[in-house]
């Protein structure tokens, strides 16, 4: 009862210029203009706020940084068959492989799980229980005796 899925060639479209994403890429470009801008009326403007001017242009410059990682991103191409687990095909070749894999773990897992459940690691069902902590420690220094003391602590 195996499902077989049929994956058909995409043509992949070449974009001209500046990519994908054009808006980003003019937003980004924009920013950077106003920011020089900005930036050059505070260094050579004579005013008597050019400090201002010349942070803003920066922080302007920097926040472009935004715009061109939006359209870098936007324009990286994946080729379709790097996309497959992606959008929940099943990859063909390495399926037996896969199967045995998962098995083999979910295995496992279920086997660590299952042995701390009943060794009794787990907490208690009932609160309200009294629970007894117990100790072992060496008395070398309370008595003259090598003995293991083992006391046992309610809370």
């Amino acid at each position: 009862m195996s499902t077989s899925v049929q994956v058909e060639p995409v043509m992949e479209i070449r974009y001209g210029g500046v990519g994908r994403c054009k808006c980003s890429f003019w937003f980004a470009v924009a920013h950077d203009i106003l920011g020089v801008f900005i930036m050059m009326v505070g260094v050579f403007g004579g005013l008597v706020i050019h400090d201002l001017f010349i942070y803003a242009g920066a922080i302007i410059i920097f926040l472009s940084l935004i715009w061109w990682v939006f359209w870098y991103s936007g324009n990286i191409d994946v080729p379709p068959e790097e996309l497959e687990d992606d959008v929940g095909l099943i990859k063909l070749k390495n399926r037996g492989l896969s199967r045995a894999v998962r098995r083999v773990s979910d295995r496992l897992s279920s086997r660590i799980r299952n042995s701390f459940r009943k060794n009794g690691n787990s907490r208690p069902s009932n609160p309200g229980t009294e629970e007894s902590l117990s100790t072992i420690y060496d008395t070398t220094f309370a008595c003259s005796s090598k003995e293991l003391v083992r006391e046992t602590l309610s809370i």
